[in-house]
């Protein structure tokens, strides 16, 4: 059975969040690994700004807006936008997923708006021309200081550190997200110091 944890805020502008837990149920039997689970983080990726329909346990289903998936844990974050001018946000904990089949591709408003929806105030201080030319300085600084660094995504792009960090716009250090805290401090630090040496 699933048990959901919600937390949600009524009027316009507002987000409603649920989280799907997965039951955890012990048995003698060796448990069949999912469909989703058999995929990978590049696969998962795949899914990201589509409209999907996601089977979860117990055959509960959830329709939304893919608006990212983690790389480790296979959970997925779905958005619902509402008519009221609020979102739903709920969390879908990846090893409670069973299929995840794809309902809609979307469109460049749909991919605008989910990827601008937890965007910080200081990317919107930037024009796209200058998010550019900070991104290829940053990418130049670390590519200079022997770090692997591909981008991903659309315009403007995320930089990713070996698989493990991503550095979203406007590139600053408080834009970086990793699970791993060493790689995390080590990146930032270095950023930093390309911060400091460019002005």
């Amino acid at each position: 059975m699933l048990q959901p944890s919600r937390l949600s805020a009524g009027g316009p502008g507002l987000v409603s969040c649920s989280v799907i837990f997965g039951a955890h149920q012990r048995s003698s039997q060796v448990a069949i690994m999912s469909e989703w689970m058999k995929k990978g983080p590049l696969e998962w990726q795949d899914y990201i700004y589509k409209e999907v329909r996601v089977t979860a346990s117990e055959k509960n289903e959830y329709k939304g807006w893919v608006l990212t998936t983690d790389p480790v844990s296979a959970n997925i974050v779905l958005v619902n936008f509402l008519e009221d001018g609020s979102m739903s946000v709920t969390g879908i904990m990846g090893h409670a997923v069973q299929t995840v089949e794809t309902m809609n591709e979307g469109d460049h408003r749909v991919r605008e708006k989910l990827m601008h929806l937890f965007t910080s105030g200081d990317c919107k201080a930037y024009s796209p021309e200058d998010l550019e030319e900070r991104k290829n300085s940053l990418k130049k600084w670390l590519e200079k200081n022997h770090i692997p660094i591909t981008e991903q995504g659309d315009s403007p792009r995320t930089l990713c550190v070996a698989g493990v960090l991503t550095i979203d716009p406007p590139y600053g250090p408080e834009n970086c997200s990793s699970s791993n805290e060493i790689i995390l401090s080590r990146v930032q630090d270095l950023i930093e110091g390309h911060l400091t040496a460019s002005q």
